[in-house]
């Protein structure tokens, strides 16, 4: 079969690799029918982390199940399942509180997930699935039609992730809010705040075609600026003190800053931006405003069964963050794509 192996800074290539096997009666093998490139996959891509060695790529797929392990209980041969960006157990403690990307038994796509052996990256034509009645979430009635696919891949990562960002905001009923980053995760947080209620939503980007998107979303405003003529914008935008809630999906020094200094005093920020590029908290500044910070990276498959309902209905539409689809074999150039911001988010088709 073939699988995305990043070699090193801007060499991702697709090779042939070993075929999935059921190692453990609680595995599973999923078929891919589609996969994508995440933004936290450009921090390797670009060198901002480091890659000690080869390694498989992606943790976002979804598919239909070809073979599962003799103590499978939840998941059948031919189930469409969606996958989230980690392996969890779906028992232990922290995966019972509602942080089963915590899961004390999981791990990663690409990496050793403690006793289970090696998980496979999701960015392949198939992938081994450990503890796949914790982490594969079955999609009702089989394998749904082709234009909800991108909807439904999006519940493995960014939807979610969004998701996380409004709820650890506390964004309810007539907040006001704003939005720092207008990638699929920030795009995805728009849609998020606007289900919770959001009186007003404000994005914050500089390109066209995203503050479009951002616009069908439920965004209310456009913000483009940034750094220190941002914030005022914003705190001019609201009562000359900044809005309620900030959703920060970056993950860089600037835009952390920026959500920190951009909130009310009393105010709350939802942060998902995957921390590559050395955010801080300053804690005189949140001392001195009392602005709340809360959020990290995303409990995804505990949030499935609540948003599935919206995206299979088409209340919500989080598949239209993918806005280049490009076939396996060219994995490489769907980096590039977005690491030149010539696409927001790329799915990839086996």
């Amino acid at each position: 079969m073939r699988a995305a192996t990043i070699y090193g800074e801007r060499d991702v290539r697709v090779e042939e690799a070993p075929e999935p096997v059921i190692s453990t009666g609680r595995d599973a093998v999923v078929r891919v029918v589609a996969s994508c490139v995440c933004g936290s996959d450009l921090w390797p891509y670009r060198g901002v982390r480091a890659i000690a060695e080869p390694r498989r790529m992606g943790h976002e797929f979804v598919g239909v199940v070809d073979e599962v392990g003799d103590d499978v209980q939840t998941v059948q041969v031919g189930d469409f399942v969606i996958a989230p960006f980690y392996v969890c157990d779906g028992v232990c403690v922290n995966c019972r509180n509602g942080f089963s990307t915590s899961c004390l038994a999981g791990g990663a796509w690409g990496a050793q997930v403690r006793d289970e052996g090696f998980a496979d990256g999701g960015q392949g034509e198939r992938v081994r699935v450990p503890y796949a009645d914790g982490t594969l979430f079955v999609v009702p009635g089989g394998r749904p039609d082709d234009a909800l696919i991108p909807g439904l891949l999006t519940l493995s990562d960014v939807m979610c992730t969004g998701h996380h960002a409004a709820v650890s905001g506390a964004v309810r009923a007539g907040s006001t809010v704003a939005v720092v980053g207008d990638g699929a995760v920030g795009l995805c947080a728009i849609i998020a705040a606007e289900r919770l209620g959001a009186q007003r939503i404000v994005a914050m980007s500089r390109h066209e075609s995203r503050q479009a998107l951002a616009r069908s979303f439920g965004a209310t405003d456009i913000v483009p600026e940034r750094g220190e003529e941002g914030i005022a914008v914003l705190k001019k935008m609201f009562d000359g003190i900044g809005p309620d809630v900030v959703l920060e999906c970056v993950g860089t020094k600037e835009s952390m800053d920026q959500a920190l200094r951009s909130a009310r005093p009393g105010g709350q920020v939802g942060f998902v931006g995957v921390p590559a590029g050395g955010p801080e908290l300053p804690v005189p500044v949140m001392f001195g405003t009392n602005v709340g910070v809360r959020g990290g990276v995303a409990p995804v498959r505990d949030y499935m069964a609540e948003l599935l309902p919206e995206v299979l209905d088409g209340r919500i539409e989080p598949g239209r963050v993918f806005d280049l689809t490009l076939p396996l074999s060219e994995t490489a150039a769907a980096y590039a794509a977005m690491d030149e911001r010539r696409a927001v988010k790329v799915l990839l088709r086996p």
